[in-house]
C-alpha cells in the first residue's frame, strides 16, 4: 500500500505516553459488557476471540458470548467521564504516521461523499492509546481491538494489535491493516447517517436472534464502506498495490463468525451471528471497493446478505 507521500489528519489523539494502568483513571459506572450464562469456554476459545477482537474491532465479550451459544448480555448503565485529550501533533514513529494517514484517507473520500448529497462530514478523532483508556462507552481495553465509541465519536486503537495480526494470524499486510480503521470510520459514517440509534432502538424490541441478525447487516455494511475507501482512495492516489486486495479478503474470511465457530467448536450455529460469514464479509467489502457506492452497501433492504 502507498501511503508515505499522502498527507496526515489532524485529528489524531496521541495517547499512548499516558496510557497503560488503571490507577484510579475511571469515574463510576462504566466499563466493558459482561456476559452471564451459557456454557464453559476453554482457552483456546478465549485466544481466538481475543485475536478476533484485536482484528477489526470486536468486541471479544461478543464473541464469545456468540461461541458458547448463549447467555445474557448486561452493560453498566452508567458510563465514564468524558475521555482525555491527548496531542494532536502528527505522530513521529513510523505505525503512528501510517495510522493518521490512513485517517487522512478516509476524511478526503467521506467528505467528498457527504458534500455530493449536500450534506457535511464530521471527521472522528482517532485515538492511540496503550493497555486501557478511558472512554465516553466506558473502559477501552487492548483487548477489545480497535473501536468505535458513538458517544464521543472516537475511533480507539492500541497498535500492538497489529502485531498479533503479524504474529498470530499471519496478516501483517499494511492494507489489512488500514482496512482495520476504515471499518471502524464506517461505523461513525453509520452513526451520522442515524443508522446506529436506529438499530438501538430497534434492540429493544427485538429476540437475541432477530437482533443477531440486524447486527451482522450493521457489520457487513461498515466492510462495504471499507470498500468504498478503498475505491474512491486509491482513484485519487492509487495506493493500491498487487495483494493488496488479498490481505483484506484475507484477514476478513479469518474473523466471519463462521470460520471462528467452526475453529472453537467444530460447528457453526447462524443464529448467533453477529458479524456476518467470512464469505459475506469478503463479498460486501469487495462490493464497496468495486461500485464506490453508499447506495451499493445497502445491507439493511436487501435479501442478499
Amino acid at each position: 500500500m502507498k501511503w508515505e507521500n499522502n498527507r496526515q489528519s489532524d485529528n489524531v489523539e496521541d495517547l499512548r505516553d499516558q496510557s497503560g494502568g488503571m490507577g484510579g483513571m475511571f469515574g463510576g459506572g462504566g466499563g466493558a459488557p459482561r456476559r452471564v450464562g451459557g456454557r464453559g469456554l476453554g482457552f483456546g476459545t478465549i485466544v481466538i476471540a481475543l485475536i478476533a477482537g484485536w482484528i477489526f474491532g470486536i468486541n471479544p465479550m461478543t464473541i464469545l458470548g456468540a461461541l458458547s451459544g448463549g447467555g445474557e448480555l448486561m452493560t453498566d448503565a452508567t458510563q465514564t467521564a468524558p475521555a482525555p485529550s491527548g496531542t494532536t501533533e502528527h505522530p513521529s514513529d513510523e505505525m503512528g504516521r501510517f495510522v493518521s494517514s490512513v485517517l487522512a484517507g478516509t476524511e478526503d473520500v467521506w467528505g467528498a461523499v457527504f458534500q455530493q448529497s449536500g450534506a457535511h462530514y464530521e471527521q472522528p478523532h482517532l485515538v492511540l492509546y496503550r493497555g486501557v483508556t478511558r472512554t465516553a462507552c466506558g473502559a477501552g481495553q487492548s483487548a477489545m481491538g480497535p473501536f468505535y465509541c458513538p458517544g464521543d465519536q472516537k475511533v480507539y486503537i492500541d497498535l500492538a494489535f497489529y502485531e498479533t495480526m503479524r504474529r498470530q494470524l499471519g496478516a501483517p499486510g499494511d492494507f489489512a491493516q488500514a482496512y482495520v480503521i476504515a471499518h471502524e470510520v464506517g461505523h461513525h459514517v453509520q452513526n451520522l447517517m442515524g443508522l446506529t440509534a436506529k438499530v438501538e432502538q430497534a434492540r429493544q424490541r427485538m429476540s437475541e436472534r432477530e437482533y443477531n441478525a440486524l447486527s451482522v447487516r450493521l457489520e457487513l455494511q461498515a466492510d462495504c464502506f471499507a470498500g468504498i475507501w478503498a475505491h474512491h482512495n486509491h482513484k485519487s492516489k492509487a495506493i493500491l498495490e498487487p495483494g493488496d486486495i488479498e490481505e483484506a479478503l484475507t484477514a476478513a474470511a479469518a474473523i466471519g463468525d463462521d470460520t471462528l465457530q467452526k475453529n472453537s467448536q467444530g460447528y457453526a450455529v447462524p443464529d448467533s451471528f453477529t458479524h456476518g460469514s467470512s464469505e459475506q464479509r469478503q463479498r460486501w467489502f469487495h462490493q464497496g471497493l468495486e461500485t464506490g457506492s453508499v447506495k451499493a452497501c445497502d445491507t439493511f433492504n436487501t435479501r442478499n446478505l
